[in-house]
């Protein structure tokens, strides 16, 4: 399954200075995670995103500059499937950015969408009437419900004010839980620590939270 980062301040970072330690994880993880990455950030109040079908630890990370939020994503292909940049997340809509890591099987709702990911961000949006925090939360109640099994469904969305994780597993928590960290004005929150740093705090399974 995936990787994701979410990072957000008050003033500007520059980009690179988490994509090469979130690059590093995503290299190392015990599962594959070179079918492709993506990011999203804000530049003068817009959107802007960049997709790419090579591993991200082998893509340039300097090209991007700075932002003051930042959601990424390093995908592990279910069963190898589907591997075309069309499928990289960030999914967006123009106004919610949205990345997801996790597996469901039997889900029982109807929703469009290319891959299982997409159909799950298509299906949030329904419930989204200006409350991105609750649509949230009430998709993933449904979805859950709606599931023969879950083994993981931890999402990050952002529209560009508000912004939110969801996250629950129902096993392997080493790797499917969440961790988040605030140091120097900046929030980050992210599939596991970076290496080498040991400040990052675990984040209570089966919530969903305001970051």
């Amino acid at each position: 399954m995936c990787r994701i980062l979410f990072a957000k301040s008050e003033r500007c970072f520059e980009i690179a200075s988490f994509l090469k330690p979130f690059a590093e994880i995503s290299r190392t993880s015990r599962e594959y995670q070179g079918h492709g990455w993506g990011l999203a950030w804000l530049d003068k109040g817009e959107w802007r995103q960049y997709h790419n079908i090579k591993p991200i630890w082998e893509d340039d990370l300097s090209q991007f500059g700075k932002t003051s939020l930042l959601l990424v994503h390093a995908r592990s292909a279910f069963k190898d499937e589907g591997i075309v940049v069309e499928n990289n997340m960030p999914f967006s809509d123009g106004k919610s950015i949205f990345i997801f890591n996790g597996e469901l099987r039997g889900v029982k709702v109807k929703s469009e969408g290319r891959i299982g990911a997409e159909k799950i961000y298509n299906y949030i949006r329904r419930f989204d009437k200006g409350d991105q925090h609750a649509a949230l939360d009430k998709a993933v109640g449904i979805i859950g419900k709606r599931s023969s099994y879950v083994r993981a469904m931890n999402i990050i969305m952002s529209n560009g004010e508000e912004h939110s994780l969801s996250t629950s597993y129902n096993e392997d928590p080493d790797y499917f839980q969440m961790y988040q960290k605030d140091t120097d004005n900046i929030k980050l929150v992210c599939s596991q620590p970076f290496a080498g740093e040991d400040d990052w705090r675990s984040i209570e399974n089966n919530q969903t939270i305001t970051l």
